[in-house]
């Protein structure tokens, strides 16, 4: 709140210089013609006289209504019947300060418009604008929760979730160093409440109906200056700061696993990994694996939890979810595999006991790249 209010006063304080600054302009031309006019005779004496003093006049009524109509106009709210995407891409690509996206999916990134929008955002980067985006986290409640609201709709949320972040990971990945520190992409956790979607002071937002596409019910243009645009702002930043909340598109993409074998850290590894039903599957073909092994791992999802230890372990007909859901669920978020995934489950390890038959392991031995 603290940064908003000191947005919200730098907003203010600039509105009042360019007023001072204006006025103060018309009061040098006044000036000016005042004393031309002090220096003349005649028709012109009186000419300039009369039009200094109208100046004078126009001086400090600008002074004082400009920004009572600057802020009458900020404060009018302009309604539109429903999410025009088309006129948003094409203001997203000439903006040069600020874009920000705060939704569950978004259609900017459906197929027919999708090379569009991603055209737009890397003009913004390319201008010197910031981009956040704010996505809901297609494994939280909250997600299948809007998937029950719009189920006349039959819309698939957590998989329009993941289409999405796997879009704009690729993106990401094709931006040139310089233009990719400017976009930053997160997933959030917690009830969606608004809709934002913001382009340098101008924003659309509007609420999440039950049972409709948040893009078909009516959009609210408001100025960021005005107190709708505090509000949505303020409700961003919360989203944005909150560690427990959100999670980087990195760290939603991959999971690091330390190989481990008789106690002993071996190697550090990125995998790619989904969430499904409580049970976290790591896909291990990045490496080899020809003796037993277990890795040390923070669970996906739980920043706050220190590291455990758990075994490799291959997911089997019998188990719920059943493997092929489990592939499925590699397919949604990381595109359709080439059947080469090594798909294997975390188990936790308990205390050490005395060994009995138990669910097949992975054999590991020393990793390598491939």
């Amino acid at each position: 709140m603290d940064r908003l209010g000191r947005w919200r006063r730098g907003g203010r304080s600039g509105r009042q210089r360019r007023a001072l600054f204006g006025g103060g302009g018309l009061l040098t031309v006044a000036t000016v013609m005042l004393l031309w006019a002090w220096r003349s005779t005649g028709f012109v004496s009186d000419l300039l006289l009369n039009l200094g003093a109208s100046v004078v006049l126009a001086a400090i009524s600008y002074v004082i209504f400009d920004p009572l109509f600057e802020e009458a106009r900020k404060a009018r709210v302009q309604e539109h019947l429903s999410f025009d995407r088309a006129a948003f891409v094409a203001r997203v690509g000439r903006t040069a300060r600020r874009v920000r996206i705060l939704d569950t999916w978004t259609i900017l990134l459906e197929h027919r418009h999708r090379e569009e929008t991603l055209n737009a955002v890397r003009a913004a980067l390319a201008n010197g604008a910031h981009v956040q985006m704010l996505l809901l986290d297609p494994d939280c409640t909250a997600a299948q929760q809007r998937s029950e609201e719009l189920e006349r709709q039959r819309v698939d949320v957590p998989r329009q979730i993941r289409a999405n972040l796997r879009h704009l990971a690729a993106f990401q990945d094709s931006l040139e160093q310089r233009l990719r520190s400017r976009l930053q992409i997160r997933v959030y956790d917690a009830s969606p409440s608004i809709q934002l979607y913001q382009w340098d002071g101008h924003a659309l937002i509007s609420f999440f109906p039950i049972g409709k596409l948040s893009f078909n019910v009516p959009q609210l243009e408001v100025d960021m200056d005005s107190p709708w645009g505090g509000f949505v702002h303020a409700r961003f930043e919360e989203l944005w700061e909150h560690e427990q909340a959100t999670s980087t598109l990195e760290r939603y993409w991959s999971t690091t696993v330390t190989l481990r074998h008789d106690d002993s850290d071996l190697v550090e590894v990125q995998v790619p990994y989904v969430t499904l039903d409580g049970q976290h599957y790591v896909d291990c073909r990045a490496f080899k694996l020809t003796r037993p092994l277990t890795v040390r791992a923070r669970l996906p999802r739980t920043p706050g939890s220190a590291h455990g230890v758990f075994a490799l372990v291959e997911p089997a007909d019998g188990d719920r979810p059943p493997p092929a859901a489990v592939t499925r669920h590699f397919d949604q978020k990381y595109g359709p595999g080439d059947g080469e995934r090594a798909i294997l489950r975390l188990e936790a390890q308990r205390p050490a006991r005395p060994r009995t038959p138990g669910p097949r392991s992975a054999a590991g031995a020393d990793p390598h790249r491939r």
